[in-house]
């Protein structure tokens, strides 16, 4: 500490904060993802592509490093930026998930996907980091309304038209940009019995657009009898993935259902072949990553030089948190089946490019903290 010319008191001296922990879990986890990625697809890909095995791996890899400047970029921004931008984004993030609706491009069964000439990309995607950007902005300017119950309405009925958008082409995501709402309202308002009441919201919200499409309902009826149903054949086979990989897994590369009888192994069920690989030891690590993912997330929400800060970590984590833990119950069938990926680790260009975006927020509010030297 040094003394002030005027005072003769000491001072404290500060430094600049960065969160290199964080850093460092999220390259680990886009490596290991990338490498599992390419043991799941691979066999998948020769047999698509004309014996191109590694075309998963490099599209992959190729919106990782997207992902990775995009991470750079915004971790180098003051994120007060964004509270300017962010109605802005939610504005053109609604009118990019309609346009999916009108002109959408199908796979898989699935219309989420827009095309811009040669670029495919998912609006949900970016739906999710407008919706956290645009919530903590409007959170941010009334903390001492957020007690009151018709406050907490007014901010659902904000919400609402982008999840009623998404959720007809897309209900699983929709149901992770609910999510993430909900999360900051609860971590925001001082009273917590309006949540019962948002939780059956919820539940309508969910009735609703299961009846929308009969699909819905034919995936619940093979998440509770997945023999007896078609839709149930992908469960079933990632049931015996898991079941056959043991403690420690048939090793890496070594996996038998996804040669071909686990359909899309590198989407949504990749977290079977990682238990059939790698193992129940396996399984353990990558939940754990996660958790310390979070973890890290928790330490700079808490040490946030301000609320609005704060708010885009809080909404950051429940993103990756929900997506986890929807992805993990599919796979395991704890849940029906959903569609929802597994952050840095299944195949998706446009997730994992947001994602690491994402996490460039969270690095850019980290380096606003200032730790004190003794």
């Amino acid at each position: 500490m040094s003394r002030s010319p005027k005072t003769g008191k000491k001072e404290k001296k500060q430094t600049k904060y960065f969160d290199y922990t964080l850093l460092f879990i999220i390259i680990f986890l886009v490596g290991f993802g990338l490498v599992m990625l390419y043991s799941t697809s691979s066999y998948n890909a020769q047999l698509k592509f004309k014996g191109d095995s590694a075309f998963y791996l490099r599209k992959q890899l190729s919106a990782s490093l997207l992902g990775f400047l995009g991470m750079f970029v915004m971790a180098n921004i003051n994120y007060h930026v964004w509270m300017k931008l962010s109605g802005l984004l939610y504005i053109a993030a609604m009118g990019l998930c309609t346009a999916v609706i009108f002109m959408g491009t199908n796979l898989n069964g699935s219309t989420r996907w827009l095309k811009i000439g040669p670029l495919s990309f998912q609006p949900s995607e970016i739906a999710k980091m407008a919706m956290i950007l645009f919530l903590a902005t409007v959170i941010n300017k009334i903390p001492k309304k957020m007690g009151n119950f018709l406050t907490v309405i007014k901010i659902m009925v904000i919400v609402l038209p982008v999840v009623g958008v998404v959720g007809i082409s897309n209900l699983s995501t929709a149901i992770i940009i609910l999510g993430i709402a909900i999360c900051l309202i609860f971590v925001s308002s001082p009273k917590y019995l309006q949540f019962f009441v948002m939780g059956g919201l919820v539940v309508a919200f969910g009735i609703v657009f299961i009846t929308f499409e009969s699909y819905r309902e034919e995936r619940i009826q093979a998440w509770l009898n997945p023999e007896a149903f078609e839709n149930g054949y992908q469960t079933l086979q990632g049931l015996y993935a898991i079941g056959s990989g043991g403690l420690f897994g048939k090793g890496l590369g070594e996996s038998m259902q996804k040669l071909g009888f686990l359909p899309e192994a590198q989407n949504d069920m990749i977290f079977s072949i990682i238990c059939e690989e790698l193992g129940l030891f396996g399984a353990v690590c990558v939940i754990l990553l996660f958790l310390l993912l979070i973890w890290r997330f928790l330490v700079i929400a808490n040490n946030a030089p301000d609320l609005f800060g704060a708010l885009i970590v809080v909404g950051i984590m429940a993103h990756i948190a929900i997506q986890v833990i929807l992805n993990i119950a599919v796979v395991t069938n704890t849940i029906p089946n959903t569609g929802v990926t597994l952050p840095f680790i299944s195949y998706g260009g446009t997730s994992v490019a947001i994602l690491l975006t994402e996490m460039g927020l969270a690095l850019s509010v980290s380096r606003g903290i200032k730790l004190e030297k003794v």
